[in-house]
């Protein structure tokens, strides 16, 4: 009986470890992790990032990362990865691709509100949807994350000036009002990554864009960091073969 308890005690405290995987990390502690590491100041830190950031042929906001992992077969790290790519993303549509002969597992899922910004007239809730490849060799693994637009909700009543404007009053060919119940999904507008600052000076909507990029990039990192844990240690530090 005393073993019985036992097991189900670990599986409940397994299952409370896959459950905190499965966000790479939340929007709160991405921005601290953002400000720790590029500053608190949004326009300088994507001016500094965008010195050493190429767009690739697409136009899309792209890094790639070889994680070396030595004595570890295809098939080992291709399970590991499946392990962890279940335990992360739980939209059933997120996995795109998962190829086990040719050693290739896509993932592609929408990260909400990674940006909030008020501005003058509006305010802007910006998510992205970054696409994730991992492509499994022996000893190694390619990580490739590719961003190439922001999904724009766009609150025509939120920016700062708002509050002295009348209920009924609209700004340019703004869609979204406040307290509009919308489908979330239905994004106002895709601004493209290429025609917004850092890579272009002259925009509107700058200091948004500035905190996009920088939380984009950021996340980034936390993506590679957390494949490299999972390919590394496991997900919850007991995927040996001592068993």
């Amino acid at each position: 009986m005393k073993r019985i308890y036992s097991w189900m005690l670990t599986a409940i405290l397994l299952c409370g470890a896959v459950s905190s995987q499965a966000q790479i990390m939340k929007a709160a502690d991405l921005e601290k992790y953002a400000k720790q590491r590029y500053g608190e100041k949004w326009l300088d830190a994507a001016a500094n990032l965008a010195t050493g950031l190429k767009l690739d042929k697409n136009e899309s906001l792209t890094y790639q990362q070889v994680i070396e992992v030595p004595g570890k077969t295809r098939q080992q790290l291709y399970v590991a990865l499946n392990y962890w790519v279940t335990a992360t993303f739980k939209d059933k549509q997120a996995i795109t691709l998962n190829d086990k002969e040719d050693g290739c597992i896509i993932v592609s899922s929408t990260i909400n509100n990674i940006v909030e910004h008020t501005g003058t007239i509006n305010s802007y809730s910006v998510s992205i949807t970054p696409v994730i490849r991992l492509d499994i060799k022996d000893g190694k693994v390619r990580v490739t994350y590719t961003v190439q637009n922001y999904d724009i909700l766009a609150d025509i009543t939120g920016g700062w000036l708002s509050s002295i404007a009348s209920d009924d009053r609209t700004f340019g060919d703004s869609k979204r009002k406040k307290d509009d119940k919308t489908n979330a999904n239905l994004y106002d507008e895709q601004w493209e990554i290429a025609r917004h600052y850092p890579f272009v000076q002259k925009d509107a909507q700058k200091r948004t864009c500035a905190k996009a990029l920088v939380m984009t990039h950021a996340y980034s990192n936390a993506v590679i960091d957390k494949v490299e844990e999972a390919l590394k240690n496991g997900i919850v530090g007991n995927e040996d073969d001592d068993w």
